[in-house]
């Protein structure tokens, strides 16, 4: 398992999947250990993987200052990753609430980015949060399924603040609830405390970090799940309208984990966005 130094001298670690051109994988979480993503339904046969386990989370050390964990803190662990590997300029993915991680560090670096996938992103740093309302109505498209009676009024009171998280509305993340969705839930692991600091005062600057992406001239691919709530497609394409040269893509019928609902599709839409070959793809998608 390899290690770096963060610039407070915080070790950090990331986890090696795959062969070819390397892509910086964030997770999201927020600060969710780095072990849920795989290998990305099968995106390891197209790149090496590097995935980062935030500080805090998976191998990586608990900071000496908690505060560390605020989001716009952590963009300088994503440099000095950058640096650690020797690439002048790196292709950067990054899921849910790494989206925010990621767009913050390409608004502070945008030279050290090639390319960037934003799947299922949370854009908090563009001061589009999502609502409950949001979360409500991809919830309600799933009417249909065997468990939505039970877990529906449960899920309407999490959303309220009136009962912690259950297990049982878990379905509600995942296009399809099977054994693989439950699998890979099962597999979460992360830092509470440090994600009651990652989008703390002071994280985000919207107005700032609109400006300088609106300056972004990097590739970005801004991929959403059908059936997501967080975000949905339509909070997903503001956000890709914030870049000047975005793609957006939405993946039929996946939820917050598009590649584990749909595995090959993700595989090969993500490939062919960091390949340059989105031509290739039919014209629905």
């Amino acid at each position: 398992m390899p290690i770096f130094t963060a610039p407070d001298g915080t070790e950090l670690a990331y986890h090696l999947r795959g062969e070819g051109d390397p892509l910086v994988v964030l997770p999201g979480g927020p600060m969710w250990a780095s072990s849920y993503l795989g290998d990305l339904g099968g995106l390891a046969a197209h790149r090496r993987l590097v995935l980062l386990d935030l500080r805090g989370t998976g191998d990586s050390a608990v900071p000496a200052d908690p505060a560390t964990y605020r989001c716009d803190r952590l963009v300088d662990d994503v440099e000095a990753l950058r640096a650690h590997l020797g690439l002048e300029r790196m292709d950067l993915l990054a899921h849910s609430a790494g989206g925010s991680l990621a767009m913050l560090y390409a608004a502070r670096y945008p030279q050290r980015v090639a390319r960037l996938a934003l799947v299922t992103a949370i854009p908090w740093a563009l001061g589009m949060p999502v609502t409950a309302e949001h979360r409500l109505s991809a919830a309600r498209l799933r009417s249909g399924e065997p468990w939505f009676a039970d877990a529906f009024p449960m899920f309407e009171k999490w959303l309220e603040g009136k009962a912690e998280f259950d297990p049982k509305i878990v379905p509600f993340f995942y296009g399809r609830w099977d054994d693989a969705a439950a699998e890979h839930d099962a597999r979460v692991e992360f830092n509470d405390d440090a994600a009651d600091v990652y989008g703390s005062d002071g994280a985000y600057d919207p107005p700032a970090t609109r400006a300088a992406l609106a300056r972004f001239t990097a590739p970005v691919l801004v991929l959403a799940g059908g059936l997501d709530g967080g975000p949905r497609p339509e909070l997903a394409r503001s956000a890709a309208d914030v870049f000047p040269d975005a793609q957006f893509a939405v993946q039929p019928g996946a939820g917050h984990y598009p590649w584990v609902d749909d595995p090959e599709w993700f595989a090969r839409r993500v490939a062919a966005f960091l390949d340059g070959a989105e031509a290739a793809l039919p014209s629905a998608e």
